[in-house]
């Protein structure tokens, strides 16, 4: 996938930054789909992304957001000493997953259970951005 540096519409588009950072995000998505995920419709507004994150220990995971942007990292803190594999088939390497949420997204909640990770987000559409009826009188 070729890489495109956006930084020259930044001196001329206004307001738009919000669609680069997503193309940028996009873009940074080079850790070969590593680690596996899924994501879940619960119901009409709930969902799910379980994250599979075996050999990570809750210490070792941090999950952030900022401007609809969800960030999962996993690093080990302490290196294993070297190790002579016959054959490594469990990928121990560090992680960085970005996720774009789209807008009244919110995160409700974590919890890491049998190797996945499972981050719970709601959409919450303020009451003033929801159909109203008029009533005719």
């Amino acid at each position: 996938m070729r890489n495109f540096d956006l930084s020259p519409l930044y001196r001329s588009a206004i307001g738009f930054d919000r669609l680069f950072n997503a193309l940028e995000a996009n873009q940074s998505q080079s850790n070969g789909g590593y680690p596996p995920y899924n994501v879940e419709l619960v119901d009409e507004n709930h969902y799910r992304i379980a994250i599979a994150v075996a050999g990570f220990a809750e210490q070792e995971l941090e999950i952030t957001t900022h401007d609809n942007l969800l960030i999962v990292r996993g690093a080990h803190k302490n290196e294993p000493a070297e190790r002579t594999y016959l054959y490594q088939g469990i990928a121990e390497r560090n992680f960085e997953r970005k996720f774009q949420l789209a807008e009244h997204i919110q995160i409700k909640g974590a919890k890491l259970e049998n190797g996945l990770l499972y981050i719970d987000m709601q959409r919450i559409v303020p009451e003033t951005l929801k159909p109203r009826r008029i009533e005719i009188k």
